[in-house]
């Protein structure tokens, strides 16, 4: 990034990753702006950068927060998209709605963001778009499919976006981090039908081990560290993995193994097979 202070805008900036990332770049002379959705949240802010109310799920406020920081700032160097959440459920037991839920957030809010922000970086000449993906998102987690599918979407339309984009100076890339000890946990929902499924004690299982390891997770600091040397960075790679060590190499062991053997690790792992 060229700029000694890069304008940055976060979604999702009021817990967890985002606001480390805001937080950190804030102190290292950024002029960052996140985004929530909870207005109280918003009321109460204390912190040295803004933040603006935005619901990501609608095109009005997200064109209403890009028209403010331009008006303001004159550029937007570095889009973080950030914002998400998780579902639990097996596949049979989310429904339609809860499916387009999820993926009106995590996927589409991300789109509409690229969207809204990929012409003022072209006619400003440069731009940097970070992705936050998961780990979740090269290797399927059981009962948490559609989180799953959500993130292998991210990825896909990452690798596009950032071949499209190579020739007009704006770099895209990919954050991957595993388990990190953040408010997601507690704000995951599960699929309304999950209570009375005849999945409900393998999935509970297979929760309670996914818990376990995020709230023994590396703190989102790590995340925020990783982002900050990608915004300083004047090549930064297609994708950075963040998290414990043993889980950055489980992506390589689905790689070298065969598919049957790879899905009998990681079902008896998580207590599903």
């Amino acid at each position: 990034m060229t700029s000694e202070h890069p304008v940055v805008l976060i979604t999702g900036a009021s817990s967890g990753i985002g606001q480390a990332c805001a937080r950190r770049l804030a102190r290292q002379q950024a002029i960052v702006y996140g985004t929530s959705r909870q207005k109280k949240l918003i009321t109460n802010h204390r912190e040295p950068w803004t933040l603006l109310p935005m619901d990501i799920t609608h095109s009005e406020a997200i064109a209403a927060g890009v028209a403010r920081i331009l008006e303001e700032q004159g550029r937007i160097d570095v889009l973080i998209n950030n914002a998400g959440y998780g579902l639990a459920g097996a596949v049979e037991d989310v429904s339609l709605g809860e499916a387009q839920d999820i993926f009106d957030t995590n996927v589409l809010g991300a789109m509409r963001l690229c969207q809204a922000v990929i012409p003022a970086m072209r006619k400003q000449g440069h731009g940097t778009i970070i992705n936050i993906s998961s780990l979740a998102g090269r290797i399927a987690l059981p009962f948490q499919g559609l989180y799953s599918a959500t993130k292998h979407a991210i990825e896909g339309i990452s690798e596009a976006l950032r071949m499209e984009l190579r020739t007009q100076h704006i770099d895209v890339v990919l954050v991957e981090p595993g388990d990190i000890h953040t408010p997601f946990t507690k704000h995951r929902r599960f699929a309304a039908a999950s209570a009375t499924s005849i999945h409900s004690r393998r999935m509970r299982r297979a929760l309670d081990r996914a818990e376990a390891d995020e709230h023994n997770g590396v703190k989102p600091e790590l995340v925020a560290r990783t982002i900050s040397r990608i915004i300083r960075s004047r090549s930064p790679r297609p994708r950075y993995t963040v998290g414990q060590p043993f889980q950055r190499l489980v992506w390589h062991l689905k790689a070298r193994l065969p598919s049957r053997w790879f899905e009998a690790l990681l079902s008896r792992y998580y207590g599903v097979r």
